[in-house]
């Protein structure tokens, strides 16, 4: 390990936890410098995206399914739901996936909202963004090592996976009711 690199936060994390960090604590730790714009740049990701890429941009439903909540995203959320909806869509460039994406909508915002359940391959992010009503945290940051749950699910069809990924994630409340953002950043993101 080279001496003077900056320290991921996994370096320093107690086992099993990952640490998410405000941006201003961000700089005190390496990220890839072709990651960095992407991850910590102004504006949805999707709408980036569709700038860079142009008509190569594409968004896939991967998979969606109820399940149980982790005390952690209890309280990230701040609920006391014990289950969610986790919906989870690529967003790629030139059939490369760059951003893995992961929505987690907890039974009561769902009952309130369950047009939720039915988005498909839309960006949840351009959609609400369009509606009143919206308030979204400040986006915290982590380094996901490769077999963090969101990490691993986004590496899964990887032929070299890498040690881990920088992730970010905001927590919506859609008219006072809260559901959460993760977007994790594949080593792909601003290759074209």
């Amino acid at each position: 390990m080279n001496p003077n690199a900056k320290p991921r936060p996994s370096d320093t994390r107690k086992p099993d936890s990952v640490q998410w960090l405000p941006a201003e604590r961000l700089g005190q730790f390496h990220v890839d410098p072709r990651v960095r714009p992407w991850l910590i740049g102004k504006g949805l990701i999707s709408l980036r995206m569709k700038d860079a890429c142009g008509e190569r941009y594409a968004a896939r439903l991967v998979e969606q399914w109820t399940g149980l909540l982790s005390g952690e995203l209890k309280a990230c959320l701040e609920v006391g739901d014990s289950a969610a909806l986790f919906s989870e869509v690529e967003l790629s460039c030139d059939d490369q996936v760059w951003v893995f994406v992961q929505s987690v909508i907890p039974d009561d915002t769902l009952c309130l909202h369950p047009w939720l359940a039915e988005l498909g391959d839309c960006s949840l992010g351009e959609l609400i963004s369009t509606l009143s009503g919206v308030e979204r945290s400040s986006y915290e940051y982590g380094w996901l090592p490769a077999d963090d749950a969101l990490s691993a699910r986004a590496l899964r069809d990887a032929d070299l996976a890498p040690q881990g990924l920088w992730a970010r994630r905001s927590r919506i409340l859609l008219r006072g009711a809260p559901l959460l953002a993760q977007e994790a950043f594949l080593p792909s993101v601003g290759r074209i």
